[in-house]
């Protein structure tokens, strides 16, 4: 049977995951209302560019900020929203930059969850939650059952506002389904992180600043796959307020990471070591066993084959900035 076309809205439109998210709906024939505030915590010149190749007929852009914005306009007929806005970063997030990181991961989830329990046309609303909540987890692979203990403001932040999201579910019957992402990564990903950073600067030969001794886990997760978990949660049966991890598998240290890269760039790495930052943790890693068996989602590109279309992105872009 055909699948029925529906209407989303995409928070955060062009950033790293809101753009192939809205790529991909596209390409399902969707129609799309995506929503950004454009901030410059990296340049928006790049998210510029992601709106630039969303260009479409189906697709509709409005920059503007959560808080502000009048969303019962922007909500009409909308059937499903997919809530990746919000403020990232661990490092940033202490300090006077608290306040940024309510306003847009806890302040714009409220605002937006209140003016969808009024809307006669949502089926769903997807969260972009965070791995960050976990903190240093109490066991790995880590369940969602496990105990959230986020070690930086960020994570806090990210925690808030998915606990808002299971308070309108359960109170108000707001459909909402909450994905943990586990380290989003591939091509278009923010130059502030690891693996864009380490890509550019093998190709570029140029130093790579690695934050403590690289014996760091990641359970790292490439793009497509988060994106498919993402349609995967607005395409299916599911209880709202239901939580799930998000992750790709790897188990990898930041060192292993680094030898792929190394191996593609068939030349030594300049690697600079810097002190562990406040509020990073040792390891993540995620069980995925809820997810595979409630919608069906598990990863399909694994480590070394994301690197590698991480890497040729990265020779692609050359020393361009």
């Amino acid at each position: 049977m055909r699948r029925k076309k529906l209407k989303a809205m995409v928070t955060g439109a062009a950033g790293f995951v809101g753009s192939n998210l809205v790529s991909e709906l596209l390409r399902r024939g969707d129609t799309v209302v995506g929503i950004d505030s454009l901030s410059d915590y990296y340049s928006p010149t790049l998210k510029l560019a992601n709106l630039h190749r969303l260009s479409h007929e189906r697709f509709k852009f409005l920059h503007a900020d959560l808080n502000s914005v009048d969303l019962v306009e922007l909500l009409d007929g909308v059937e499903v929203v997919f809530h990746q806005a919000g403020q990232p970063g661990v490092r940033k997030s202490w300090g006077a930059d608290f306040g940024g990181y309510v306003d847009a991961n806890v302040s714009a989830t409220q605002r937006l969850l209140e003016h969808a329990r009024d809307s006669s046309s949502l089926k769903r609303l997807v969260y972009a939650s965070s791995s960050s909540i976990y903190g240093e987890a109490e066991r790995y692979p880590t369940s969602e059952v496990d105990r959230p203990q986020p070690r930086s403001p960020y994570g806090v932040t990210k925690l808030a506002a998915e606990h808002l999201c299971s308070l309108y579910a359960s109170n108000f019957g707001v459909p909402t389904v909450s994905l943990r992402y586990f380290t989003v990564y591939g091509p278009g990903q923010r130059p502030d992180m690891a693996f864009t950073r380490f890509t550019r600067a093998a190709v570029n030969d140029t130093e790579i600043s690695l934050f403590g001794t690289g014996d760091q886990i990641r359970d790292f997760t490439y793009i497509s796959d988060i994106v498919a978990a993402n349609i995967s949660a607005s395409d299916n049966p599911v209880d709202p307020g239901s939580v799930f991890n998000v992750a790709g598998g790897s188990n990898i240290s930041v060192n292993g990471a680094l030898a792929i890269i190394e191996g593609f760039a068939e030349r030594p790495l300049k690697v600079r070591r810097e002190p562990v930052v406040k509020g990073d943790v040792f390891r993540t890693g995620g069980d995925i066993s809820r997810i595979k068996k409630t919608l069906g989602w598990e990863p399909v590109v694994p480590i070394t084959e994301g690197l590698r279309r991480h890497f040729e992105w990265a020779k692609e872009l050359g020393n361009v900035e």
